[in-house]
């Protein structure tokens, strides 16, 4: 199983602990030391779990937007969205566990023409003011179908580390990495209001392999 490069010092950390408590355990408990052991040993492989890669085959995409990532669609509403597109828009937002994979990847095809990361708070990820209030990064993607696309990656109570790797200027492609929050969060993508959307709330997704709206191309 591929890991994702984010992983090593989590796994460094966990590897030391998960020794050092296991001969800890063996030393006083003995016989007893697996009631400690199997319970560690469950939460160390959840750890490498947390940071597999799949292999996905990524399709291109110019009208469909596809999931950003792997989780459960718990909102479609329109806001106002008044960090860059400064008006009204559809707002899908699909919320993470930490058993789901966490790699962040681009909902649409085009060019990157804003990024900012934003410090603060850590509601729990479902609550619907951790999308202004939380920590998190705002990403804008001038889509094919000369679209602004907006969306932003938002730490949860849980996630306290949110990575994205990309810079104004890039090309973005639909379903392909850009960035990874550890350990359950949620991302947003605030889309224009004549959007069709086709995925509802309650929808399980697979990220880079679902379609959750398409746009008319202009």
């Amino acid at each position: 199983m591929k890991l994702h490069k984010e992983s090593k010092g989590t796994i460094t950390v966990a590897t030391i602990l998960f020794v050092i408590l296991g001969a800890l355990a063996i030393y006083f408990l003995k016989m007893w030391s697996l009631l400690i052991i199997l319970p560690l040993l469950v939460i160390y492989s959840l750890v490498f779990w947390f940071f597999r890669v799949p292999n996905r085959e990524i399709l291109d995409h110019k009208e469909n937007v596809i999931a950003p990532v792997d989780g459960k669609v718990v909102m479609i509403k329109e806001v106002d969205e008044d960090e860059f597109i400064k008006g009204k828009a559809i707002q899908v937002s699909i919320f993470m566990s930490p058993l789901n994979v966490h790699i962040c990847r681009y909902p649409v095809s085009g060019k990157v023409i804003y990024k900012k990361y934003h410090p603060g708070k850590y509601l729990v990820a479902w609550h619907e003011k951790s999308s202004t209030e939380n920590e998190r990064t705002t990403v804008a993607v001038e889509s094919l179908t000369n679209h602004k696309v907006v969306f932003r990656q938002i730490a949860g109570y849980v996630a306290r580390r949110i990575v994205f790797y990309c810079n104004e200027g890039d090309a973005a492609k639909a379903g392909h990495e850009f960035g990874f929050i550890k350990f359950g969060s949620r991302m947003d993508v605030f889309l224009p209001l004549d959007t069709e959307i086709v995925c509802k709330i309650g929808d399980i997704t697979k990220g880079g392999l679902d379609v959750i709206a398409r746009m008319k191309d202009n």
